[in-house]
């Protein structure tokens, strides 16, 4: 009975081991990347961690036989087993997985130098005749979900109504430039570009239609230059507070777990250069086209064309301030729900509180969604919803 204890023991504490071994070699690969190791140093660091502490496992858990023909069997059987997981692993971590093609320009597509570095791709709607002073510019969402193409042909559907329309990708997305340290993207920075993008297009007063991230994006920028907007609509809002932020912020890698999306995300966490370094922007915008293609939305949606990976997989949360920020925003503002989208109803209901004087309308498909647009921009009637809850038929989450 002593002897069989033992024997569990032993293999409880193999486990465990080996249940360590991936662990020990993502911490041995992050340790080596902050110390300015290059992509195959650190890579080859982490492997060979784990593939000791695999083996060390392995040895705790097969029990080791009294005659010596069963001691031969289990070295066999143990290195076999070491042999194979560790090529599979390293298959998997070193070899480079498909990246996506850069995108095609779409029509009438441009591009923007901006000072702060930035180069920005953006397509512009003229009207017949500008009746506006101000223009349109439409800030997507995500982070790091761009649609150029789709975007340009809805929303330039403005221009009827005598406005210019710009649509742009944001920096690390779509079309627009990557860095080539993660770093440098950020709320801050999207906010940056945006002053820039006013000043390059001549304009004192911006219209700003936002969606998901895009509404974080201009709270920010109606926070920080709130004389510079004339009104803002913000559609299907990402949380304005960092906790809801936080909460709908992109998982991590779900399903299989795959050893190089695996080093990835745990380079991205203490080291974005290695992380860039050792998978490339055109990788990881195919990799975040994957995951959004497969996160569970309760309604069709588009299939995403323009992901920008590092941009999506770093994520944003605003600053904790800026909810107080927005108080005392002179520019009208509207918030607007649709009856399916990936933002929960909460979201819209925080933004309602930090601007008490926006109004709240509820679309239940584009075409209504373009109407409250229209009417918003132009000051004609507007049929408000002033219910605390979602209406029957909504199907996105509370």
């Amino acid at each position: 009975m002593a002897s069989f204890a033992r024997l569990a023991g032993r293999v409880v504490t193999g486990a465990g081991v080996l249940a360590l071994s991936p662990v020990l070699g993502l911490a041995a690969l992050a340790g080596t990347a902050m110390v300015g190791a290059e992509p195959t140093v650190f890579a080859v660091t982490g492997l060979a961690v784990f593939a000791s502490v695999l083996f060390l496992g392995l040895l705790l858990c097969v029990p080791r036989p009294g005659v010596a023909w069963g001691r031969w069997l289990r070295a066999v059987v143990i290195l076999g087993v070491e042999v194979a997981v560790v090529w599979q692993v390293t298959g998997a971590t070193l070899r480079p997985a498909p990246g996506r093609p850069v995108p095609a320009p779409v029509a009438g597509q441009r591009e923007w130098r901006l000072p702060t570095g930035s180069r920005l791709a953006y397509v512009r709607i003229e009207p017949r005749r500008v009746t506006r002073t101000d223009p349109v510019l439409f800030l997507h969402g995500g982070p790091g979900v761009a649609d150029l193409e789709a975007d340009s042909a809805f929303y330039g559907k403005l221009a009827a109504d005598g406005y210019q329309v710009y649509v742009y990708d944001q920096l690390g997305a779509g079309r627009s430039a990557r860095l080539a340290d993660p770093r440098g993207y950020g709320l801050a920075r999207d906010v940056a570009d945006l002053e820039a993008i006013r000043q390059a297009v001549g304009a004192r007063r911006l219209n700003l239609i936002a969606r998901d991230y895009g509404a974080q994006l201009a709270a920010a920028y109606l926070a920080a230059h709130r004389d510079r907007v004339a009104r803002a609509v913000l559609y299907s809002p990402a949380g304005l507070d960092r906790a809801q932020a936080a909460a709908a912020a992109l998982p991590g890698p779900g399903g299989r777990l795959d050893p190089r999306v695996l080093a990835v995300y745990t380079l991205l966490r203490v080291e974005p250069r290695a992380a860039h370094a050792f998978a490339g922007d055109r990788e990881l915008d195919a990799y975040l086209d994957h995951v959004r293609r497969r996160a569970p939305h309760p309604c069709p949606a588009p299939v995403p064309t323009g992901s920008g990976g590092y941009v999506g997989l770093l994520g944003r949360l605003p600053p904790g301030s800026l909810a107080e920020s927005l108080g005392g925003v002179p520019a009208p503002v509207l918030i607007v729900k649709g009856a399916c989208d990936e933002q929960g109803w909460s979201a819209a209901t925080a933004y309602r509180r930090a601007l008490p004087s926006a109004r709240f309308a509820y679309a239940g498909d584009g075409t209504a969604y373009l109407e409250v647009l229209r009417a918003f921009l132009t000051d004609r009637p507007l049929h408000t919803y002033d219910g605390d809850g979602p209406p029957p038929g909504y199907l996105g989450p509370a």
